[in-house]
């Protein structure tokens, strides 16, 4: 059992993220790799949620941001269990991207 829920939204940008690579770069086996790296990480959140740092300059709640590879996880710690709310690419505009977060997105 899992210590954590993936919000819809996480959900979409994880198979978004294993798309992009698996089929528009071709490359399966990596975005296998890619995947099962970020889905260990979720593991490990969820036994130590303080992981990560609270970024009030991208989100006008308080999630906590951890950065894996080149994507970042941003999660609510204070929930049980903690809620993986986004996975996005690092590069991306991450605070408009936010903007639309409501504290019962993932409920």
């Amino acid at each position: 059992m899992n210590d954590y829920l993936i919000a819809p939204a996480a959900r979409a940008d994880l198979e978004e993220m294993w798309s992009y690579i698996a089929v528009d770069l071709q490359n399966p086996d990596a975005a296998d790799r890619i995947r099962d790296e970020l889905f260990d990480a979720l593991g490990k959140l969820a036994r130590t949620p303080g992981i990560g740092h609270f970024r009030s300059d991208l989100a006008d709640e308080p999630l906590r941001f951890w950065g894996v590879r080149s994507y970042l996880i941003i999660y609510r710690s204070e929930k049980r269990p903690v809620e993986i709310v986004r996975v996005l690419y690092g590069a991306r505009d991450v605070q408009a991207i936010l903007g639309g977060i409501a504290a019962s997105d993932g409920d």
